[in-house]
């Protein structure tokens, strides 16, 4: 049995109260919202240009391998006294001769190669020091107690001269001191993952604690050759710096003896001391090849690092790996 349900009055509506609206029905106004909701913004798009989009490929093609040094002779290197040895190429990161790489050294003034890489990081080159302390011990540039000198002629001193009291200048001016200083040094020899390194001091005197290895130091120096700064100073032979008054003049002159010389090499640091033996960490760049070599406890730093550097270029060949047959680049 149906049963009607009973209409409801309506009431009239005063006309000026009417607002007249389009007639839109809910599934119309369901699809606008979700195209609000959902479509993204025309401006994430409209400006991306050719350049940019392609730039996103680009990270997902691997860089062309370095080509790889071979010994074509199988020639040996020649007895050397040298009893740690190091050999690099810089580019392939490929070994080319090890002897003892992971033996602990006393690394003598190629300590200094960490000092300067702290205070580049750290100050200005213009920034300016007085000078309060002054070592007298070995190697100096001959720093005068009340002098002002700028970070920059300290570090010409450091690494040009390899003098001692500028190093401990440059540690003594670091916030928080020289122990805060030396902190830092062996900080960055964890984050470049130096392991068997430490240091004691900013300048390279003999402690039992301050240590290195012949694999150590290369992979530090091949770091420390992406500073600008540093290629530039390593690389001078001899150089006046002054302080900034002009009143007290510095003639530093680099102890490197390769410098010059042997085609090629334009740094990086020397080292001695009576326990340490000489010690010489270099780089050499010759038809685009670029190597590290490292001796540390050697009778002839100079002649044995010359004797290395003849035997990678008379024997070694580069080939490039990134084709079926490599090419040999002479």
């Amino acid at each position: 049995m149906l049963v009607k349900k009973k209409q409801k009055t309506k009431l009239p509506v005063p006309m000026h109260l009417v607002i007249h609206l389009p007639i839109i029905s809910i599934g119309t106004l369901l699809y606008i919202a979700c195209l609000f909701i959902f479509l993204p913004q025309q401006n994430l798009y409209s400006f991306r240009t050719e350049t940019e989009v392609l730039a996103g490929f680009d990270e997902l093609i691997a860089p062309t391998p370095a080509p790889l040094p071979v010994n074509k002779t199988g020639i040996n290197v020649p007895p050397l006294t040298s009893e740690g040895i190091f050999i690099i190429d810089i580019p392939s990161n490929m070994t080319l001769l090890e002897k003892n790489p992971d033996i602990q050294f006393f690394p003598a003034s190629t300590t200094k190669i960490m000092t300067a890489l702290v205070a580049l990081e750290t100050y200005k080159l213009t920034d300016e020091v007085v000078i309060n302390t002054v070592i007298t011990e070995g190697q100096t540039m001959k720093l005068v107690k009340g002098e002002v000198i700028t970070i920059e002629n300290l570090l010409y001193g450091t690494l040009v001269h390899s003098a001692n009291d500028a190093a401990y200048v440059l540690a003594q001016y670091y916030k928080g001191g020289i122990q805060a200083f030396l902190d830092r040094m062996n900080q960055k020899a964890q984050e470049l993952h130096l392991t068997n390194t430490h240091f004691t001091n900013p300048i390279g005197f003999d402690d039992p604690n301050h240590f290195t290895t012949p694999r150590d130091l290369a992979h530090l120096a091949v770091t420390a050759l992406q500073n600008p700064t540093f290629v530039k100073m390593v690389g001078i032979a001899q150089i006046t710096v002054a302080d900034t008054t002009f009143t007290h003049f510095h003639a530093l002159k680099n102890v490197n003896e390769l410098l010059g010389k042997v085609p090629g090499v334009y740094g990086v640091k020397t080292g001695w001391t009576q326990t340490a033996g000489q010690s010489l960490v270099s780089v050499i760049q010759r038809d685009n090849r670029k190597i590290a070599t490292v001796v540390l406890k050697s009778n002839d730093r100079f002649g044995e690092t010359e004797m290395l550097i003849n035997w990678v270029f008379n024997n070694f060949v580069w080939q490039d790996m990134n084709v079926s047959n490599p090419t040999q680049i002479q």
